[in-house]
């Protein structure tokens, strides 16, 4: 897949791409809603003898125009939508940079710019897609400024269990702690990147070593408590519990949310190695103990529902 990362104004020739059935979207998540959309571009491509792409944005549209940009949380950031749209067979993928410039284009000259400027001869939107100024650019109304320079499709609402499989949707299941509700709608666990980083090392002392890590501020976090996990580090996936949180037995005055991790069966040294942590489904909320053999006893309850749940 080639990745295009284009400026503002596009300064791209359109003689410089191949005709193109392009899908286009924020896509965070790159949830079942957005692949429906990514896959019908893609088929479309397919029939058409065109190129398949996928155009996205960064960074999210909120971050730039909302009243609290420092507190926009995300499901997928950019390296992480890049690899799973990679995934899914993708010729190319322009990422526009989302700025005040842009959103202040008009509907006719974001069609221009960055959709007929790009070769593009057939396009792919969820219903709900929006673009231009004040979002006065819908998929009703593109024909106004297609002018028949290239096909389009709209893709419906894309539900299960009666509701619409949305980026919000996942968010809110998330941040309850309902992670294992999430794979319904993104269609697959929740998972954010980071470090193995050094901890005050009590697990260990316990007798339940534990990797405290490092998770890039802005992924979207489940609310404190215990969780079943899995932890992706050196090319293979471990098991394990989870905690996040302020570790109330030992930091009465902690401020700042923290995670650690206890695989099973696993001893070996991985401080510093990048990691990869899947949700997987929650236990209990987050307790504080006043004899620390009854902490030891709930860590031990905890890591036995963990090994129950993976051996089911």
């Amino acid at each position: 897949m080639e990745i295009i990362r284009l400026q503002i104004p596009n300064n791209l020739k359109k003689e410089s791409l191949p005709p193109l059935s392009l899908a286009i979207g924020y896509f965070d998540g790159v949830h079942i809603g957005h692949r429906t959309v990514m896959l019908t571009a893609k088929s479309t491509a397919e029939e058409k003898g065109l190129k398949s792409g996928v155009m996205t944005f960064d960074p999210s549209p909120k971050a730039v125009l909302g009243d609290n940009p420092e507190e926009v949380k995300y499901i997928t950031l950019l390296n992480d939508k890049i690899q799973l749209i990679e995934q899914l067979g993708f010729d190319y993928l322009f990422i526009v940079p989302f700025t005040r410039t842009l959103a202040n284009f008009s509907p006719e000259e974001f069609i221009n710019n960055y959709i007929i400027q790009l070769n593009v001869q057939h396009l792919v939107a969820g219903f709900d897609y929006t673009y231009g100024k004040f979002g006065k650019g819908t998929m009703d109304n593109i024909e106004t400024y297609s002018k028949d320079r290239f096909s389009h499709q709209t893709i419906g609402k894309v539900a299960k269990n009666d509701l619409k499989i949305s980026s919000t949707l996942i968010r809110d299941l998330i941040q309850k702690g309902h992670v294992d509700e999430v794979p319904d709608y993104l269609g697959r666990f929740y998972s954010v990147c980071g470090f193995v980083i050094h901890g005050k090392k009590r697990g260990k002392q316990l007798g339940f070593p534990t990797a405290n890590l490092m998770i890039h501020e802005r992924y979207i976090l489940p609310m404190n408590g215990v969780y079943i996990v899995r932890l992706l580090v050196d090319g293979k996936w471990e098991e394990g519990v989870a905690s996040i949180g302020y570790n109330p037995t030992f930091n009465e005055q902690q401020t700042e949310r923290f995670i650690e991790v206890h695989l099973i069966d696993f001893d070996r040294d991985i401080y510093g190695k990048p990691i990869i942590l899947e949700w997987r489904k929650r236990l209990r909320d987050e307790l504080k103990f006043d004899v620390i053999d009854k902490l030891v006893e709930q860590i031990g309850k905890d890591k036995q529902d963990a090994i129950k749940y993976f051996n089911r």
